[in-house]
């Protein structure tokens, strides 16, 4: 294989990458500016077989979104509205509990609750619904609140984020979902976010759950007003906050989609399959120091998420059930796959399905 690709401009690559070497925010650029779609996959492939062999993992799980209501009202997002917003809605503490007990049949490994900053929600709500579904389902992990969540509370409390993070630990909180990252750079959050947290704050958040023993995950969200230089920044960042904290577990590109946002009016066109893959891969290249890079099928459709197992990926998400914040801003894809259909996508592409829970614990490989 490697022959084929000794012509290509970035076949001095293949050795280091080989090596297990670090590559520099040179050869990031490089990689990006690159037309040689399938070398960067190839080199990619060279990571994920050594880190994770022929295994591609996914879960069972679900999703719910307490509420769209959000003080923010961010130009990159669709899902958020004001309250008074005839679209706007809020979910009550018996409707979450009785969505987690509806799902309790399928044996969800994990519940991935996210919403918006909703100024009549307080902190003792969110800590009850942690509660409510813990006991709704004992068995299944919690995965819940972006960093930008995690700081709300602390702006409405008065507590410190070790603060906030350890009383919800305790009423049920397994991890942190990677959301709110965006992209790092201040320019870029200014243009799409600006009443966001800074990058600054968002790795800080996550070092402190890290330091607190709770693992999280990491995003990107890319194809709207950022640069190149700015995701390779964005990555290097996430790479230099692991080798400090080392709690990440996944880093899950996500592709912007323009429909219904603030932004849709710049002209701004959906990423292309070709700029899904290139972002999967070089974000395998250069996160060295993670284990797992997900396609969030979702974002991407199902047929190219399986497509990127030959592009760095090791993970395709999972069932999911529900998902409202990517449809709000006019995802094509449905809401949910079954196991069936997850591991025959993984099967067809020739690698090994796996099931596992949040942290990344195999709950099965025979199917």
């Amino acid at each position: 294989m490697e022959e084929l690709f000794a012509q290509s401009p970035l076949a001095d690559l293949i050795p280091k990458v080989k090596a297990g070497e670090r590559l520099s925010r040179e050869e990031g650029l490089r990689l990006y500016q690159s037309k040689d779609l399938l070398m960067i996959g190839y080199l990619a492939d060279l990571v994920r077989k050594r880190k994770n062999g022929d295994y591609v993992y996914f879960i069972n799980n679900r999703h719910i979104n307490p509420t769209n209501v959000c003080v923010n009202r961010c130009p990159l997002c669709a899902f958020g509205v004001d309250a008074d917003d005839p679209k706007s809605y809020v979910m009550k503490l018996e409707e979450i509990e009785e969505k987690a007990l509806q799902s309790k049949a399928s044996n969800p490994s994990e519940v991935h609750i996210v919403g918006g900053l909703h100024p009549d929600l307080s902190f003792d709500f969110q800590v009850e619904m942690l509660q409510r579904v813990r006991r709704a389902l004992p068995d299944s992990h919690i995965q819940a609140f972006t960093a930008v969540e995690i700081d709300y509370f602390c702006e409405q409390t008065g507590k410190s984020t070790r603060d906030v993070l350890t009383i919800l630990q305790e009423a049920g909180l397994g991890s942190l979902p990677g959301g709110g990252a965006e992209v790092f750079s201040d320019r870029v959050r200014k243009e799409i976010c600006e009443k966001k947290i800074s990058g600054d704050r968002w790795l800080e958040i996550h070092g402190e759950a890290h330091q607190l023993g709770m693992k999280t995950n990491a995003t990107m969200l890319y194809g709207h007003v950022e640069t190149i230089e700015e995701r390779v920044d964005h990555l290097i960042r996430l790479r230099e906050q692991q080798d400090r904290t080392g709690g990440f577990q996944a880093f899950i590109p996500l592709a912007f989609h323009p429909k219904n946002t603030g932004l849709e009016d710049r002209g701004l066109l959906k990423t292309t399959g070709y700029d899904d893959l290139k972002a999967l891969a070089i974000s395998r290249l250069m996160l060295d120091n993670f284990d797992h890079i997900k396609a969030f099928w979702i974002m991407i459709g199902p047929k190219l998420a399986q497509l990127s197992l030959s592009f760095g990926v090791d993970d395709i998400d999972g069932t999911v059930v529900e998902e409202k914040i990517t449809h709000a801003a006019g995802a094509d894809t449905g809401q949910a796959l079954t196991l069936q259909e997850l591991v025959h996508m993984i099967r067809a592409a020739g690698r090994i399905p796996v099931e596992r829970d949040t942290l990344y614990k195999v709950i099965r490989k025979e199917f």
